[in-house]
């Protein structure tokens, strides 16, 4: 059963938790290149189980969704109070064709899309961490939650990632 929508976010909170969230979104690019570095392209390519995504396919979407990270943190920043598209993942990863994709290359896209958000959010006074954007299915996102979300975003695919690429 898919999970609701509340229940993502207190999933993506929970894994936060009271740890700061560009702390986990600074170290997510160097843990990911530990953990696929020197794994045979099969392994990177291989589905867990059907409907399931392989690691390429989930570095696929971490670079779509930094895409969208950015593209949301920005238009918060630019018009306070703008709509923020909801998007179904899994149809994007159908018609991005994820399984696809070469995996190095999504990879270092997330990667220099991250260090450009990374670099945006420490700039923020502390008036522009509050702006926010109201999501299309979680409402009223300040600049902060967007943040923390991404930070449990990261966590979540982390620990897919660990498992998939268990036993090199």
């Amino acid at each position: 059963m898919k999970e609701t929508v509340q229940q993502y976010i207190r999933r993506m909170r929970g894994l936060v938790g009271d740890k700061d969230p560009l702390r986990i979104q600074a170290a997510t690019p160097g843990r990911i290149r530990r953990l696929v570095r020197g794994l045979p392209a099969r392994k990177v390519k291989r589905r867990p189980a059907p409907g399931k995504w392989s690691i390429a396919e989930i570095l696929a979407h971490l670079a779509d969704a930094e895409l969208m990270g950015a593209t949301r943190i920005r238009m918060i920043l630019g018009k306070p109070g703008t709509p923020i598209q909801a998007f179904d993942q899994d149809d994007w990863a159908r018609t991005m064709r994820y399984r696809e994709q070469d995996a190095r290359t999504s990879l270092e896209a997330f990667c220099v899309l991250r260090e450009r958000n990374l670099a945006l959010l420490r700039s923020l006074t502390p008036r522009q961490w509050k702006q926010y954007g109201m999501h299309q299915e979680r409402g009223k996102e300040t600049v902060a939650r967007v943040t923390e979300m991404f930070a449990g975003h990261d966590l979540n695919h982390l620990g897919q990632i660990e498992r998939l690429a268990g036993g090199k």
